[in-house]
């Protein structure tokens, strides 16, 4: 939890990972491009005192996400959203034993998503199955410009994405992650459009669809979907750390998700670890929106709040400690 002005805070960081990209785990040249975009991001987006060295940015391992979160980062319970990326890494990119034995070894902290690809069909079907039985699945993440053999993506709206949503629906995974953000280096950029999440929310209206980095760099057209479709929303990974590089162009971006979407479809995510949420939380419950931005409403403690935490934990049936609802504040 965090504490600001007398103010509590329920955090709930809605998109972590632990990844393994050190130089044996690389199959090929795309897997040193895939970690190197990333650290780019991390590098150019945070403030020289929270760059970590690029050796300790290839592998973090579970101790010390335990304490980037949790000990030092005031998140209250955080959600794996792994990417396999087997056309790159050897055994993954996502550490798929090691995060789910972190979180049945700490379920009051620890959510842990799985992923799927549609281009496996049925045998991926099958095993979705067994992985929904194993891994207790509340939702999935989507990686949709994932490579596999002479595929470099593929769309949510292809038939074999449908039989996927349809098995989802009847398994009571009801939350489906999908990264429709900024490219990353070797992945192609138009296979991370957002245009695809309109017909799958259109048709699959008792799933959720949260939009990771809320389409960034196509916040206007994720934005005029998200108005249409109640079951759309917006995840701020990436989005984040503008508040400190760009703190306008955030104040825009999370402007423009309350105007269109309001608060309760808004989710917070540090991108662990690509950044570390401590400072992220902290810059984010002192923003406020320049008051030369007409255009948007001053931010409210009580929308912090929802963002933060409390959006998410709704979505999992994350238990709230007594007084920190907002709902509850209200005496609804």
């Amino acid at each position: 939890m965090y504490s600001k002005d007398g103010e509590n805070y329920f955090i709930v960081d809605a998109h972590v990972a632990l990844w393994d990209a050190r130089a044996d785990n690389q199959r090929n040249i795309h897997g040193k491009q895939f970690i190197d975009c990333f650290y780019d991001y991390h590098r150019n987006l945070s403030p020289e005192s929270e760059v970590w060295p690029y050796e300790d940015f290839l592998h973090q391992g579970g101790e010390r996400l335990m304490r980037d979160l949790f000990t030092e980062g005031y998140v209250d319970h955080a959600i794996f959203q792994p990417a396999l990326l087997s056309a790159f890494y050897g055994n993954g990119f996502g550490q798929t034993e090691e995060a789910f034995a972190l979180a049945q070894k700490h379920p009051d902290k620890l959510t842990y998503n799985h992923c799927w690809d549609p281009r496996f069909e049925q045998a991926g079907l099958d095993q979705l199955r067994r992985d929904a039985e194993r891994f207790g699945l509340k939702g999935v993440k989507l990686y949709t410009a994932e490579w596999q053999g002479d595929s470099r993506g593929y769309k949510l709206d292809d038939p074999w994405t449908y039989k996927y949503l349809e098995v989802c629906q009847e398994l009571g995974i009801r939350n489906i992650h999908i990264h429709k953000g900024p490219t990353i280096r070797p992945l192609d950029r138009d296979a991370f459009d957002v245009a695809d999440v309109d017909k799958v929310a259109t048709d699959f209206t008792d799933l959720n669809f949260v939009v990771e980095h809320c389409g960034l760099p196509r916040l206007e057209d994720f934005c005029w979907i998200a108005t249409q479709e109640p079951n759309v929303h917006a995840g701020l990974a990436v989005a984040m750390p503008f508040i400190h590089s760009r703190p306008r162009y955030f104040a825009q971006i999370i402007g423009e998700l309350l105007y269109w979407l309001d608060e309760d479809r808004i989710q917070f995510s540090s991108d662990y670890a690509i950044w570390t949420p401590r400072w992220l939380i902290e810059r984010f419950v002192d923003f406020q929106i320049p008051a030369d931005m007409t255009e948007y409403a001053p931010l409210t403690t009580d929308q912090k709040r929802k963002i933060l935490g409390l959006n998410a934990a709704r979505m999992y049936g994350i238990e709230v400690p007594a007084g920190l609802d907002v709902a509850e504040k209200a005496g609804v």
